[in-house]
């Protein structure tokens, strides 16, 4: 089945409307017909193979939400007309020891991606959703909360549930002091989940004006990390940081805020390596550095549900597709508040 989408054909070209082919559907398949897909930074990372894995065609896209338009033989959670999300993963082993206790990401033969991946049906290149529809198992779709906004949930699947994910496997709960680094697509989110848990919460940022917007968003303190004053009065005073920069930096800084016992978790994934922490105070006050995958298909879900009863969304810029390369270039310079949307029904196809 051929369908329009946003396909890079190598890393040197931009992205430009062109056709892919889709496997047909299967007996546990959903057929989506897409609606709203954001835009990650993961996608630019891809688009221009800056991490050497990219396969061309390509089409990026894991932030997905779209109307069910048709689901296979065995399909009992899903029927035509629902509104529904897809996030990083279609697919996995499911027979491994992560995937049977619900943590498909880890899946030890590796889970299927939503685009970039190989199809265990065809053996063809998985597409993602900068394109009018997506095929998943039905185990990988989610259910999207009625009363929330479609266009500002689609980075929820992505961007959400990978600082979700952190957030409830270090059980944050009120009393707990969470740190974020950046005031990105992921942190914004970092910011509004972590705050809604009840946590009393402080944004690190390299832009004093970024300020006001953080505290919007439910931050409690503002901390500029170039200014040594700032840094030292937060000194030993966190329980957990989220560091959200998809750039190699300096983590010391950050480790000396944490106190003992304190978790220092990577959830943006740098171009490069960040330059090696000293392991000192990681001894003395027993630290920890962490990172972290995504997450299941179940915490997506349990984020999504969580969202509705909150009434959270990201923060949201739409596009249309063919704005697709301007967004790209925007995105690089931090302008954008907070993620990028393609409008997939006004683009032009």
């Amino acid at each position: 089945m051929k369908i329009n989408a946003l396909v890079a054909q190598q890393a040197t070209q931009p992205l430009a409307v062109g056709q892919v082919e889709l496997r047909e559907l299967q007996p546990d398949d959903v057929k989506i017909a897409i609606i709203y897909c954001g835009v990650c930074h993961s996608d630019l990372h891809m688009a221009r193979n800056e991490w050497g894995v990219s396969r061309y065609p390509l089409v990026p896209g894991h932030e997905i939400v779209g109307r069910v338009e048709a689901a296979g033989a065995n399909v009992t959670r899903f029927n035509a007309g629902d509104i529904v999300g897809v996030g990083v993963m279609v697919d996995s082993c499911g027979q491994c020891r992560f995937c049977q206790q619900q943590e498909e990401q880890y899946c030890e033969a590796g889970f299927t991606p939503t685009y970039n991946g190989t199809d265990k049906y065809t053996g063809s290149t998985t597409f993602g959703g900068y394109a009018q529809h997506v095929i998943a198992d039905q185990h990988f779709v989610v259910s999207i909360p009625q009363n929330l906004d479609l266009k500002a949930v689609a980075p929820l699947l992505c961007a959400g549930v990978t600082v979700w994910s952190p957030l409830r496997h270090y059980q944050v709960q009120p009393g707990h002091k969470v740190g974020v680094i950046g005031l990105g697509g992921l942190g914004h989110m970092a910011v509004k989940l972590a705050s809604a848990l009840g946590a009393e919460v402080t944004l690190f940022t390299t832009s004093p004006e970024k300020g006001a917007d953080a505290r919007r968003l439910g931050a409690s303190h503002v901390v500029v990390s170039r200014d040594d004053q700032q840094m030292a009065a937060c000194q030993a005073s966190l329980d957990i940081i989220l560091d959200c920069v998809a750039a190699p930096h300096d983590l010391d800084p950050y480790l000396a805020t944490l106190k003992t016992n304190g978790q220092l978790v990577l959830v943006g994934i740098p171009d490069r390596p960040h330059p090696s922490p000293n392991v000192t105070p990681m001894v003395f006050r027993r630290l920890s550095i962490s990172g972290t995958s995504i997450g299941s298909i179940r915490e997506t879900q349990e984020m999504l549900d969580f969202c509705g009863q909150h009434n959270i969304t990201s923060d949201v810029e739409m596009i249309a597709g063919e704005e697709i390369e301007s967004a790209f270039a925007r995105m690089l310079q931090g302008d954008v508040k907070y993620r990028f949307v393609i409008d997939m029904e006004k683009t032009c196809w």
